[in-house]
């Protein structure tokens, strides 16, 4: 059951990271035997360069990208299916090309990429894999006619470019990644929205009552961390609410403010507002307000 929790969250979280560079499908259906790719991603036509803010995630993109991410350690079998899918995917777009008269170009062709938490020696050798200059180790390519690259989460330097990855890893190496996450800055454009799925990766691991030891670690590291963003969210809704409250009294008080003075309000902390929200009786002018700001900021 939790497989299939996590795997719901690979996919959300990859969306989420992806959808603003590109189409992404999700459990696309193959023909043949039904399979499901996990992700399929198509990039757009304008590439952007901020696609480097995903690090070793954003390099993936930069192509036309088949994603499978695996929980467990994927096994030989596993990583055939996959690349099964890749041929697949291959012979159709052929078979498009040709009916529409044109030539399939190589770039065309997606990529896969096969996301483990660990890969061992033995099953590395048996599809021949090999480190590929300018890349990161723990990336094995197989040959390239093959198009396809085993990732092995667990053993990725720990840096920022692996982070979007390391976040897909369990145990110890997930938990790693959640902390570097919430050290993001506030203004990152990834850090809200993935703690958010991380949040609901953790309620819907707190339904279920047989966890394996590494969800139970996960969601007890998660809870602090969840009860600090959601009272800092309540804080920041009632800090915001003082701001629209005292703006408003200014405005019918001392006349109206410029935009210079609004943002300087908005940058006090809540005990300063509340204290402004007292001063503001004692204003004659808006002169009186650029001095008490003026004495908070000395």
């Amino acid at each position: 059951m939790t497989r299939f929790i996590h795997d719901k969250f690979a996919k959300d979280y990859l969306e989420e990271l992806l959808k603003n560079y590109g189409e992404v499908k999700l459990s696309e259906k193959v023909s043949g035997e039904i399979k499901e790719i996990d992700v399929f991603f198509t990039p757009d036509k304008q590439q952007s360069s901020n696609l480097q803010i995903l690090g070793l995630l954003g390099r993936f993109a930069e192509n036309p990208a088949l994603i499978e991410p695996f929980r467990n350690p994927a096994s030989t079998d596993e990583i055939c299916d996959c690349i099964l899918k890749l041929l697949e995917v291959k012979a159709l777009l052929r078979r498009e090309a040709k009916a529409n008269k044109t030539k399939l170009q190589v770039s065309e062709i997606p990529k896969l990429w096969v996301l483990t938490p660990t890969v061992s020696e033995t099953r590395l050798s048996s599809f021949g894999t090999m480190q590929k200059e300018g890349w990161l180790s723990r990336v094995y390519f197989l040959a390239d006619a093959l198009r396809t690259a085993i990732v092995a989460i667990h053993q990725l330097p720990q840096i920022p470019e692996t982070l979007w990855l390391r976040l897909l890893g369990r145990g110890s190496v997930q938990s790693q990644a959640i902390i570097e996450l919430q050290a993001l800055p506030l203004n990152h454009p990834y850090q809200k929205a993935t703690l958010e799925l991380v949040y609901n990766l953790r309620e819907n691991l707190r339904v279920n009552q047989e966890l394996e030891a590494d969800n139970r670690e996960l969601v007890m590291r998660l809870e602090p961390l969840y009860q600090r963003d959601r009272e800092q969210a309540k804080q920041e809704g009632r800090q915001q609410g003082e701001q629209h409250l005292i703006i408003r009294q200014l405005n019918r008080h001392v006349g109206e403010i410029n935009e210079s003075l609004i943002e300087r309000i908005k940058g006090l902390s809540l005990e300063q507002l509340e204290n402004l929200g007292e001063a503001l009786l004692d204003f004659s002018n808006v002169a009186d307000l650029e001095i008490w700001l003026n004495q908070q900021q000395g």
